[in-house]
């Protein structure tokens, strides 16, 4: 008998998941332990085992879609079994007539999808699992929409499998995005510089004659995807553009380059520019508001920034590099108001939304101490001497926090509402690492059974992968306390926001050299500052307060911890 997969959950934050790969095609024999597929996550690509023998008689998408958790994934059984009961629930329905490709404007164009959406189009067409639909992937758990950086296939080009279509900024990149499709390209979702929701449609590839265009398109619009372009309106919409953004070749900017130059800024006098177009132009040193777009209403986008050229420029050329030969962004001009209003991305997002339930939710209170750091800056330049793998401050707190931790179960536990408080056992401590945009917490599991060196190993490695985005959810799940270190800033003192579930963070701050007292005489020292961040339902301030005294005493005699 025929066997459902499902999208598996592959961590605490997943809610779908990208397919990256096949590795078994419909047809194709499977045995239990078979990679079947890989699947993209919110931070990693993980490799889907299958777990019965049989025939691979379905997959719920090809490569590059997406498949929400506990969806069809794939069936597997025995040749020639019937699957219908199993795919129920799909949608269908009688094809609309195909969309007229000799339509001469966008506005026509639109005229037969929006009758289709009106009149006809089953509200139970499943976008997902219609071949020749690309629907845009969600790339990470937080992302909600993407914004379409460029095309580099425009409606009525070849596509093959393999192929570039189109670069999507997400919220932790600018990511290629490869079509898994051979055919026509027949209809894009949304224009470049725009954005489009995850799981709306994005592009048409297929045979013409074949592919029920309108009905996929009013199937698309009664989701509430915004305005699209079909295949035969967007190609003269787009000539019309390229052309304006092209005339004229002196050295000022022509009639065309004027108007979309004042296109490009809204009435507000923002510059109306992609992050990836005002990152690049940044780069290069260009004043962006000197670029004529060729977007959306005369957004600038990544490709107008490519082709721009100080000849072209609306007025005056490009800016100077500095001396080093480095480009340097264009300074605002005295005494004129300048500003910049840069779209939020999706992980900017998600930062906020949990940072600011975990500072609202739970009655934050701080403990600060100083320890002395003599003689843990002096053991540490003697381990390093013999130990495999250089040891940090940073190794030191982390060993030092998980032998208090044990002393201290109650910091060690977590808030699980009105009747549980959870009192963890085991201890896995969460170290923050900076990334590009936002910053993600892999864990260090049962750090109170692990020596320094091993700790040092450990949080390298783990960091090294943080920062190229090739984590395990494994990898960032399941902390019992979080660590955040600014030492390496030079930052004097701070305060951390609890990482929820857990109910304390320890903000670790810069080793300082300061005049201190010992023995009745001042002398120089080496001085650091923790704070500590209790989540005070947990935490009261004694059981905090006892909690960072042992840190302090296992720093200021480093060689309490060995023991």
């Amino acid at each position: 008998m025929a066997e459902v997969i499902l999208m598996p959950r592959l961590s605490d934050t997943m809610t779908e998941g990208v397919i990256a790969a096949w590795h078994k095609k419909v047809g194709d024999s499977v045995k239990k332990g078979d990679l079947l597929a890989e699947v993209e996550t919110d931070k990693a690509t993980m490799d889907l085992e299958s777990y019965k023998d049989g025939t691979l008689l379905y997959t719920g998408t090809d490569k590059g879609g997406k498949i929400q958790v506990n969806d069809l994934l794939a069936i597997i059984g025995t040749p020639g079994e019937d699957i219908a009961a199993l795919l129920k629930g799909g949608g269908g329905g009688a094809a609309s007539p195909p969309a007229s490709a000799g339509s001469k404007t966008a506005a026509p164009a639109a005229a037969p999808v929006a009758a289709s959406a009106g009149s006809g189009a089953p509200a139970g067409l499943d976008l997902s699992k219609q071949e020749e639909v690309i629907l845009m992937p969600r790339l990470s758990d937080t992302m909600t929409e993407g914004v379409i950086a460029d095309w580099h296939k425009k409606v009525g080009d070849s596509v093959k499998k393999g192929d570039i279509l189109a670069d999507i900024e997400t919220d932790k990149a600018t990511m290629e995005l490869e079509s898994y499709k051979e055919g026509k390209l027949l209809y894009i979702g949304a224009q470049k510089g725009e954005k489009i929701a995850v799981n709306d449609l994005l592009a048409v590839i297929g045979d013409e004659k074949k592919v029920q265009l309108e009905k996929i398109v009013a199937a698309s619009k009664n989701k509430g995807v915004a305005a699209p372009v079909a295949a035969g309106a967007s190609q003269p919409a787009a000539a019309a553009a390229q052309a304006s953004a092209t005339v004229g070749t002196g050295g000022q900017a022509t009639a065309g380059e004027v108007a979309h130059s004042e296109l490009s800024v809204s009435a507000d006098g923002r510059i109306k520019a992609s992050p990836l177009a005002k990152k690049l132009a940044a780069e290069k040193g260009i004043d962006i508001r000197k670029i004529a777009g060729s977007g959306d209403n005369g957004r600038i986008i990544k490709k107008d920034v490519d082709s721009y050229t100080p000849g072209t420029a609306a007025t005056g050329g490009a800016s100077q590099p500095a001396p080093g030969g480095r480009p340097v962004a264009p300074a605002a001009a005295a005494g004129q108001v300048s500003y910049e209003d840069i779209p939020v991305s999706q992980m900017r997002k998600a930062i906020a939304r949990r940072l600011a339930e975990s500072k609202f939710s739970a009655p934050h209170f701080y403990v600060t101490m100083s320890i002395d750091m003599d003689k843990a800056v002096e053991s540490r330049a003697r381990i390093n001497e013999v130990a495999p793998v250089k040891i940090s401050f940073n190794d030191f707190v982390l060993k030092a926090v998980a032998v208090a931790l044990k002393q201290h179960p109650a910091v060690n536990s977590s808030w699980l509402g009105n009747d549980q408080i959870r009192v963890n056992h085991h201890v896995s401590i969460g170290v923050a690492v900076a990334i590009e945009d936002g910053l993600v917490v892999p864990v260090v599991r049962f750090a109170d059974t692990k020596g320094l060196a091993q700790i040092a190993a450990e949080v390298k490695d783990l960091a090294a992968r943080a920062k190229s985005r090739k984590l395990q959810p494994a990898e960032w799940e399941g902390s019992t306390f979080t660590i955040s270190n600014m030492g390496m800033f030079g930052v004097d003192e701070f305060t951390a926001i609890i990482n929820q579930p857990n109910s304390c963070i320890l903000a670790v701050s810069a080793i300082q050299q300061v005049p201190v007292v010992k023995n009745g005489a001042v002398v120089p020292g080496n001085v650091m500052k923790l704070t500590l961040s209790c989540d005070h339902r947990v935490v009261d301030g004694a059981t905090g307060s006892a909690f960072l005294q042992t840190v302090k005493s296992l720093l200021e005699e480093p060689l309490r911890m060995m023991i």
